[in-house]
This record gives C-alpha cells, structure tokens and sequence, in this order.
C-alpha cells in the first residue's frame, strides 16, 4: 500500500480539511475529490497505480473522514466554502496546475471551485460518476435508484438504521460486490460522515451546467455504464457541456469505475494528466 503523509489546509471559515499527499512535488499534479459520505481512502486504488508518476493529494471534504464538521447547515450550503477548500488545499499542498478529479458529489466542489476561484490555476478536469445539480435543480433523469437522496435512514440519528442503510449504498455503488475487507472500509469510512453533514450536503439548490458550460480547460468524463446511482445520461450531458469535454463509457461497470476497473481508470487518468500538460 503507498505510502501517505497526511496534514491539514484551513479554509476561510476556518474549517479544517485533512488531505492526503504522495508522490514527488516536482511531478505533474492531481488532486482527487471523493463523493457523498465518502473519504479520501476510496482513492486508494489510484493512489497505488499512480504515486511513482504524479504528485496526488486526497483530501477528505468537509464532514468527511478527518476533516472537521462543522455544525451549522450554512457551512455545506455556501458555495463558497467548498471553493475555498480547494483552493486552501492546492496552496497547503503546493500542487501547481493540477487536474481535478471529482468522484459523484466531488462534481459539486469543482464546480464550486470554479465557480468561485476560475479555472486559471488547474490544468483540466475529470468527473467520475459525477452529478450535475443538487437539490429542485436536480432532474428525475439524473436520478439511479440506488441514490442516496432515495433512502432516509441514511440521514438518520438513529445509528443502527444508518449504519444498515450505508451498507446497502456502498453496495449499490458497485455493478459487481467489492472485496469484503474493501467494502468493510467504505463502509467504516462512510459513517465518519453524521447525520447532520449528510442531511445538509442535499441542503442547497445549485445548478453546476453552466459552470461545466463556461469551461475552457480540457474535460474527460468517465462513467460506468450500468451506474445505478447517478445515471449514464448525467455523465453523458455533463460532458456535452464542456467545450473541450469527452465522455468515456465503462461497461458493465457501476458508481465507482476507479475501484471496480482501477487498472483502466488509471491509465485513463494518467493519459488525461498527461494531455492536460
């Protein structure tokens, strides 16, 4: 397993947010962005691959795994906030120009990021089973039956039915089961995400078309065919936004494509970084 050197970025609220680094500063960058209820350890996979290539930071969003979780519903409404996190943590990780990658509601903090700090300091960006909006903005054809806005017990304080429904969203994430110590750490990783950080995630109303629409930098999507969670079409139309987008079918593959094809996904990502310089 690659080695990791974790440290912290403060934002401009004065959240902390956990990331972890490897790789040699001086190689081309990534920054990888997990989604809903996640942690930055779902990224281990590529993290493997890519470290003796790229410079890679994994940051854990705020409410998620090692970062603070604040309580008010404002600090995960603002879009502000999530653009500030990117940027704190591209600045305490010294990473120049790098690649965003965004996994599913990791598609909401580049567009958050954009939005509020441009594109002029990334080299491109890469959605993996990423959403389009949240909240009324949000369309009925954007929507799997295994998302996570579908079942309630996921926002539960009652501990039991949430750790039950997590098990069955990490579930849902893959086409194929993953393997059982894997999926136990998603699983432990997801519930380090409460209640309350999850409720507020879906709190706002935020269009992101026309931040992926003004994009100038290059775009790859890449989205698993039979994802049940955010639908083929979401990808599909996220990258026919772009002005320099192209979207890259996986089959037979669900939610999570860097962890059901990971070899693939790698070298996709690597072939992208390196088109993107």
């Amino acid at each position: 397993m690659t080695a990791l050197t974790t440290k912290f970025a403060t934002s401009s609220d004065g959240t902390r947010i956990s990331f972890a680094t490897t790789g040699h500063p001086d190689l081309p960058s990534i920054v990888l962005i997990h989604g809903w209820a996640q942690q930055f350890i779902c990224w281990q996979p590529v993290l493997d691959r890519l470290s003796d290539r790229f410079h890679i930071v994994a940051l854990d969003l705020r409410g998620h795994g090692g970062s603070d979780k604040p309580d008010t519903p404002e600090a995960y409404t603002d879009t502000a906030c999530w653009g500030d996190d990117v940027a704190a943590v591209i600045a305490a990780a010294g990473v120049r120009r790098p690649v965003l990658v965004g996994w599913s509601y990791g598609s909401r903090v580049i567009a958050a990021y954009l939005d509020t700090h441009g594109e002029g300091a990334i080299a491109g960006v890469l959605l993996a089973g990423g959403i389009i909006a949240i909240g009324a903005a949000r369309e009925d054809w954007m929507v799997g039956p295994s998302s996570p806005g579908l079942d309630r017990d996921l926002y539960t304080e009652d501990a039991a039915r949430r750790i039950a429904a997590t098990a069955r969203f990490v579930a849902g994430c893959t086409k194929s089961p993953l393997d059982p110590i894997t999926y136990a750490e998603l699983v432990g990783a997801n519930m380090l995400c409460p209640a309350h950080v999850r409720r507020a995630l879906f709190g706002a109303t935020v269009d992101f078309r026309p931040v992926f629409g003004a994009m100038s930098v290059p775009g790859l999507v890449i989205h698993g065919a039979v994802d049940t969670v955010v639908t083929p079409a979401t990808g599909q139309a996220a990258a026919a936004l772009m002005s320099h987008g192209r979207y890259v079918a996986y089959e037979n593959v669900g939610h999570a494509p860097f962890l059901e094809d990971a070899d693939r996904f790698a070298d996709d990502l690597a072939h992208f970084v390196e088109a993107c310089r």
